[in-house]
């Protein structure tokens, strides 16, 4: 049952549901791009490279480019099925993910207000786990593991290990162009990587778009997933003879506009900005140049990369904040402004179980109706 079907079909039990999860799912997508739009911006906004508008249009492009990349170059989309998995198939229902989206939504635009750099995917990843938790202990079966640890841990365990890695290879980029560049004449050197900040920035970019449009398209994925599979034996269930690994590629076989509405929606979302963050991760980290922007950006480009060859969900802010960390302590411990560094790390330590407690009060207003 696509798109047109369903349509056709909404007195289904569940038609209604689904179809309001695909607009909340593509509009947490759009809030994610003007949310993270800071992170593969800031820096050439800061360098004033780019002006902020045509910066957030810079990385738009990248970021609907990405679905090209993912789809023709890589031929997968492993982010999207690990997220689609990271809980177990009997726990997962639209009411679960109704609920996850709405926490999710809430906590991006509390964090965007307050100009916080938190983590997209990881607010999302806590929504739908708490609201799943939630409806498990509804039926009292809540020793049972909710939770696909298998398809979690790993991205628990990045949510400092994405940004320590941004960090590492951040520094000794930065330490290896310093040595390359020793002789240079710093007024040429200076154009040269603003030139380069284009280049990093539009490859930070691509691996923004492909790493978080694909967060979206496993959400739907398992709400379409969970439909067909409670629908009345009066209707045909195409997922019920494919084995479990396997139905979220046939999801994305048989629902290819979703990847394509994912991408272009995160691309929309980053034109409209996100100019508080911007200046968190711009300047009161610490302060960039041109030089520390492409090392910056390259290294966050080449964690990200990383992470979604192994379909590993990373926070693209936490990344690119490691990156920046990197650079800063390049010149000295004291030129990165650990306050503001410390804030960070407690917002990403919270988002995930704030998210989840968020999801599950959602849950039990939902059921009340």
């Amino acid at each position: 049952m696509e798109l047109f079907d369903l349509l056709n079909n909404l007195s289904v039990n569940g038609g209604w549901l689904l179809l309001i999860i695909i607009i909340l799912a593509l509009g947490f997508d759009y809030i994610n791009g003007f949310h993270d739009a800071a992170n593969s911006i800031a820096t050439i906004v800061t360098t004033k490279v780019l002006t902020p508008f045509q910066a957030v249009l810079w990385a738009a492009f990248f970021n609907f480019a990405a679905y090209f990349i993912s789809l023709y170059i890589i031929g997968e989309f492993k982010i999207g099925n690990t997220i689609a998995k990271s809980v177990n198939e009997q726990f997962i229902t639209l009411e679960v993910i109704f609920a996850g989206l709405i926490a999710a939504i809430l906590w991006n635009l509390l964090t965007w207000r307050l100009g916080i750099p938190s983590s997209s995917s990881h607010t999302l990843l806590g929504g739908f786990m708490g609201a799943a938790i939630a409806y498990a202990g509804a039926l009292s079966v809540a020793g049972v593991d909710v939770v696909n640890y298998a398809k979690v841990l790993p991205t628990f365990f990045f949510i400092f290990g994405a940004p320590l890695l941004g960090m590492i290879l951040a520094y000794f980029i930065t330490v290896a162009i310093m040595w390359i560049c020793r002789k240079s004449n710093p007024h040429k050197a200076e154009k040269w990587f603003k030139k380069l900040q284009l280049v990093s920035s539009a490859l930070f970019s691509l691996g923004h778009g492909g790493n978080d449009a694909q967060k979206v398209m496993g959400i739907i994925g398992a709400a379409v997933i969970s439909f067909h599979m409670a629908l009345p034996e009066t209707y045909s269930n195409p997922y019920e003879t494919i084995d479990v690994s396997q139905r979220f590629g046939y999801f994305v076989d048989h629902w290819g506009w979703v990847p394509l509405a994912s991408f272009l929606f995160i691309g929309l979302g980053t034109l409209s900005g996100g100019w508080k963050i911007v200046k968190t991760m711009g300047s009161k980290i610490t302060k960039v140049t041109p030089l520390e922007g492409v090392a910056a950006e390259t290294a966050g480009a080449a964690a990200l990369y990383v992470t979604e060859h192994f379909g590993i969900p990373v926070s693209t802010t936490h990344t690119i904040t490691g990156s920046i960390i990197g650079v800063g302590i390049t010149k000295r411990i004291s030129a990165v402004r650990w306050g503001v560094t410390i804030s960070l790390v407690w917002a990403w330590i919270l988002t995930i179980p704030v998210s989840a407690l968020i999801a599950m009060f959602v849950y039990y207003i939902v059921t009340l109706f």
